[in-house]
């Protein structure tokens, strides 16, 4: 019965207390591929735009070094309903994309780049992994954002980001050697979401989501005016990448 409680409430917060989560989570589906495709969503974190894919009727698979996160997502997707065969979830090193055996429609990869100092090393194996025509979807920190703007170049990979993040200009010259056709970009996560997320994101971190909810629950009505796309200064740059054939 407790464990009931707790997966229904997390349904009624999903995808979290966190609001450029969740501004991620409404915007970037509305471009995923409608349909019966495959689907790889790769740092799937707690599989929310897994999720979302799988509920535009894809066959996804969410991979994570993560084991902690994989046992959740599969017990609360689960204990949504959601079809096994069409929604799984993988503890997989993104360093090992290359073990996976079957070729995608689709790639989700969102907040994850900026932790891996080889990311030439996974835009390839994203394009290896993809069918002719297929799509990423890429969306990361933005470089020029003030609170991400601290000089970090190639940092120790431990977890944290080893880079401030991207600008579309080092978008382009990431993807396009490597086969990639930018087809959009959009800016994600506005000033004033940012203004209402740093007291409910300094609560969470030092006294725990319950400490955080009441904060969450008063800034919740302003949400939807808040947050819109492409502002100014974006928290996070996504890109629509499709997967062009290389020159001989």
């Amino acid at each position: 019965m407790l464990e009931h409680a707790r997966l229904r409430l997390k349904w009624v917060f999903f995808p979290g207390l966190d609001l450029y989560t969740r501004g991620r989570y409404r915007f970037l589906p509305r471009f995923f591929i409608e349909g019966s495709v495959r689907t790889l969503d790769a740092g799937c974190g707690n599989g929310a735009l897994a999720y979302a894919a799988y509920r535009r009727g894809n066959e996804v698979l969410g991979v994570t070094i993560d084991e902690t996160q994989v046992k959740k997502a599969d017990a609360f997707f689960s204990w949504l309903g959601a079809r096994p065969e069409r929604l799984r979830f993988q503890v997989l090193n993104l360093h090992d994309l290359h073990k996976l055996k079957t070729k995608f429609d689709q790639i989700i990869c969102a907040e994850t780049l900026e932790h891996i100092r080889d990311d030439k090393k996974i835009i390839r194996s994203f394009y290896d992994l993809l069918n002719e025509g297929g799509v990423l979807h890429l969306c990361c920190p933005n470089a020029n954002h003030p609170a991400h703007r601290l000089g970090r170049v190639n940092d120790p990979e431990d977890g944290g980001h080893v880079r401030d993040g991207y600008t579309l200009q080092s978008y382009q010259q990431l993807l396009e050697p490597l086969g990639f056709r930018i087809e959009k970009t959009l800016g994600i996560g506005s000033p004033s979401l940012g203004f209402l997320d740093r007291p409910i994101r300094a609560a969470r971190d030092h006294l725990g989501a319950i400490a955080a909810l009441p904060l969450f629950l008063l800034a919740y009505p302003f949400i939807l005016l808040l947050d819109y796309l492409n502002p100014p200064c974006p928290f996070s740059l996504y890109v629509l990448a499709k997967k062009e054939k290389r020159n001989a």
